[in-house]
């Protein structure tokens, strides 16, 4: 699918400022909407937005189909009257800086059982009407999600490997019995989910009044721990008692000299191909009925992935496996059609990877940090980008713009300097300036660098266990100084639209 040229910000949810420990969808997600119109960008970049589990990454969700009910705005369950103000006094005080994930969970768990409560007794016609339709639309998927998490819950939140075998082998009978025994617990999850959609929708809706589009995330494997590997056992390398025999990851690169031991059940391909892809072309449909244009994460694990014999400590023992290939897009695009479809071509790229990219017409990404421990040759500095490409300042997996030329070695820093004809003493800019100029059909920053912040506010260090995905953005951050910087950088570099759509209203008047 071909794309026109603009421009946009990644940001993620939960990096939003907010009253409730994490952000979510509520009034600051509309600000931040507001922000980005009056920016003249056209496109705002999510990570994934599955529920988190261990580790709170968004690339280990307990499904590839689900929203993550920590997102919910407490804020708009009050405008529907979900919750009362009464129901908000006991809010803890959280930090503003960042996401004290424990204690956020916590809190968002009790508001959102308090709402179900209430949804309850209330019977409201409407909400009731469109509840039950949810259910329908998404029943690929939510009776096994909402099923998976009632039983996760009943024992502990332990993984399913360590459920009572009936359960975990999903023995129809084991099944029935609980589902009798806990139909409360599994209509709450899916309750949890109907909010999330109808939240995530109203935005969406709004996005697009502003003329901006959701670059999403499909992280191309599925957590072990997950809705999808316990209900679909047969279409992943698991063994009888649904235990993992190889793991997936990448051989160490750029950000690890161990390599990435992401431990993700690997796909069993000769089955999916057999069944026509249909669980893709689910998922597929379900991010796209979330955002515009897909991230595919990992794109050349469709050419070939790194397979890592399961138990091992990091990713350096494995071994190169084809992947589907070709047979998977044309497949896809035979159901789907032409799919709007950013590959994720970093790393270790080969020929066939390339070939299969570019057969689908599909833009690549090119990660400007990455351009100065090479020569003038380097792809990724963006005298030599195709047009065809995505290019970023960088990404949520690497350091921040300051952070990077702060810790560069020298003669990386001199080349910069020399490239952009800079002192770098305004580095987060410059780069900005530089990708917004290049002919790349998009160009991308992480927010953090349009604020010029430095290593703390890092949103992600590959390999490292504990301690990403907190950055938050403090309140009152997005000045009027900044937009008009942005602005100007569309204005000057083509990436702005001449005339934008009359701007829509909206209530912002929530204070807790």
């Amino acid at each position: 699918m071909k794309f026109e040229r603009a421009s946009g910000i990644i940001l993620h949810p939960t990096s939003l400022p907010g009253p409730d420990g994490i952000g979510d969808l509520g009034p600051e997600a509309y600000r931040w909407v507001n922000f980005l119109a009056d920016s003249d960008c056209h496109l705002w970049e999510v990570l994934p937005l599955g529920p988190t589990g261990y580790g709170d990454s968004p690339y280990q969700c307990f499904s590839a189909f689900a929203g993550n009910p920590y997102l919910i705005s407490p804020a708009l369950l009050l405008e529907q009257g979900l919750i009362t103000r009464g129901d908000l006094a006991d809010r803890p005080d959280f930090p503003v800086d960042h996401v004290d994930y424990g204690e956020a969970i916590q809190w968002k768990l009790k508001i959102l059982d308090r709402a179900y409560l209430r949804f309850n007794q209330t019977k409201h016609p409407a909400l009731w009407v469109e509840f039950g339709l949810f259910k329908t639309t998404q029943s690929f998927w939510l009776q096994d999600f909402a099923l998976f998490m009632a039983i996760k819950a009943s024992y502990g939140g332990v993984s399913w490997e360590n459920w009572p075998q009936l359960l975990r082998k999903r023995e129809r009978k084991a099944l029935e019995s609980f589902m009798r025994n806990e139909a409360q617990e599994i209509e709450r999850h899916m309750f949890r989910q109907f909010l999330f959609y109808h939240q995530w929708n109203e935005l969406k809706k709004y996005v697009h009044t502003k003329d901006i589009k959701i670059i999403g995330d499909i992280p191309i494997f599925v957590a072990y721990d997950s809705a999808d590997a316990w209900s679909h056992p047969e279409l992943f390398f698991l063994d009888d008692d649904g235990r993992p025999a190889v793991v997936a990851g990448v051989p160490p690169d750029y950000f690890s000299p161990t390599g990435q031991l992401w431990g993700n059940p690997l796909y069993r391909w000769d089955v999916h191909q057999q069944q026509e892809y249909a669980w893709w072309v689910e998922r597929l449909k379900s991010t796209l009925q979330l955002v515009d244009i897909a991230r595919l994460d990992h794109f050349r694990g469709f050419g070939g992935y790194w397979e890592i014999p399961y138990g091992l400590p990091t990713a350096e023992i494995g071994r190169w496996v084809h992947g589907p290939g070709r047979d998977f897009f044309e497949v896809v695009r035979a159901v789907l059609g032409d799919l709007p479809i950013i590959a994720e071509d970093l790393g270790v790229i080969t020929p066939d990877v390339v070939e299969l990219r570019d057969r689908f017409n599909l833009p690549g990404m090119k990660v400007f940090q990455f351009a100065f421990s090479s020569d003038s040759t380097d792809p990724f500095l963006p005298h030599n980008y195709p047009q065809q490409c995505v290019a970023f300042t960088g990404t949520h997996d690497n350091d921040t713009a300051v952070g990077w030329y702060q810790t560069a070695p020298e003669s990386e820093r001199d080349f910069i300097r020399r490239y952009l004809a800079r002192s770098g003493d305004d580095i987060a800019w410059d780069m900005i300036r530089a990708v917004w100029a290049s002919v790349a059909t998009f160009a991308l920053a992480p927010l953090q660098d349009v604020l010029s912040l430095g290593p703390e506010a890092r949103m992600n260090l590959p390999g490292r266990p504990y301690g990403n995905w907190t950055w938050r953005m403090r309140p009152n951050t997005l000045t009027d100084d900044v937009a008009r910087r942005l602005r100007e950088m569309n204005t000057l570099y083509s990436r702005a639209e001449l005339e934008t759509p009359e701007k829509t209203p909206v209530k912002l008047d929530y204070q807790g």
